[in-house]
C-alpha cells in the first residue's frame, strides 16, 4: 500500500498543469470576482487549429498557475457548461481568444500570434488590474490627466456615450460583415458560372481547333 501511494504521488506530481476549465457555473467567480485578469480560449475539440495550439496554451496555463494577477482558462464550446459562455461572448470561430482586465466584463479579442512566447509576453505585459476610477493607484500621471475629463463627466452621460460608441462600432462591423458576405456570394456565383462555361466550351474549343487545317508555311510553296 505504501509503495502504491508513493507511486501515485509521483504520478500526480509529474502531471503538468493546464489551463483552468471554465464553465457557466464557475466563470464569473474565477474571472470576474477573483480580482484577476482572465485570458480565455474558446475552442471546440474537433478544431484543428485548437489542437495545434493546445501544447503552448497548456504551457501558458502552467506558467501562470500560481499567478495572483492572471488566470488562463479554457472554454469547450461543445460542452453543456461551455456552450452558454460561447453564446454569451459571441464566439463564432475557433479558437477565439479573449482577455478580461478587471473591471471589464465584456472582454476584448486577442488577435496576436499564438506561440507560447507571444502569448506569455502579452499576458505578462498587458494583463492584470489596470488604471481605472476604482484602481487609481495603477494610473500613471499621464493616465490620470487623460482620465480627468471623464471623471468630471456625470456617470449617466458617460454610460450614454459608451452605449452610442458601442452601437456605432457594432453597426460598422455589421456593415463590414454584410459586405464581406455579399462579396463572397458574388465570388461564389461568378466562380460557378465560369466553371460551367469552361465545362461547356472546352470540348467545343478542342473540336473547333481540330477542324481547322494547319496553316502551311508560304516559304515551302513551289515557285512558279
Amino acid at each position: 500500500m505504501a509503495m502504491r501511494a508513493v507511486a501515485l504521488l509521483s504520478l500526480i506530481s509529474g502531471v503538468s498543469a493546464q489551463a483552468v476549465e471554465l464553465t457557466e457555473k464557475n466563470f464569473d467567480n474565477l474571472v470576474f470576482n477573483s480580482g484577476k485578469a482572465g485570458f480565455v480560449k474558446f475552442f471546440a475539440p474537433w478544431c484543428g487549429h485548437c489542437k495545434k495550439m493546445k501544447p503552448d496554451w497548456d504551457r501558458l496555463g502552467e506558467e501562470f498557475e500560481d499567478s495572483k494577477k492572471v488566470i488562463i482558462g479554457d472554454v469547450d464550446c461543445t460542452s453543456p457548461g461551455g456552450k452558454p459562455l460561447c453564446e454569451r461572448f459571441g464566439t463564432q470561430g475557433f479558437p477565439t481568444i479573449m482577455y478580461f482586465n478587471p473591471p471589464d466584463q465584456e472582454g476584448e479579442s486577442y488577435d496576436g500570434e499564438r506561440s507560447f512566447d507571444a502569448l506569455n509576453k502579452f499576458a505578462t505585459t498587458n494583463l492584470g488590474p489596470m488604471c481605472s476610477v476604482d484602481n487609481l493607484a495603477k494610473c500613471s500621471k499621464q493616465q490620470k490627466a487623460e482620465l480627468q475629463p471623464y471623471l468630471d463627466t456625470p456617470v449617466e452621460e458617460l454610460e450614454e456615450q459608451l452605449a452610442q460608441m458601442k452601437t456605432k462600432l457594432a453597426t460598422a462591423q455589421k456593415e463590414h460583415d454584410d459586405l464581406l458576405a455579399a462579396l463572397q456570394q458574388q465570388y461564389k456565383e461568378s466562380d460557378e458560372k465560369t466553371k460551367a462555361l469552361k465545362a461547356e466550351l472546352t470540348p467545343k474549343i478542342k473540336l473547333t481547333k481540330a477542324a481547322i487545317p494547319a496553316k502551311k508555311d508560304a516559304s515551302n510553296k513551289d515557285e512558279v
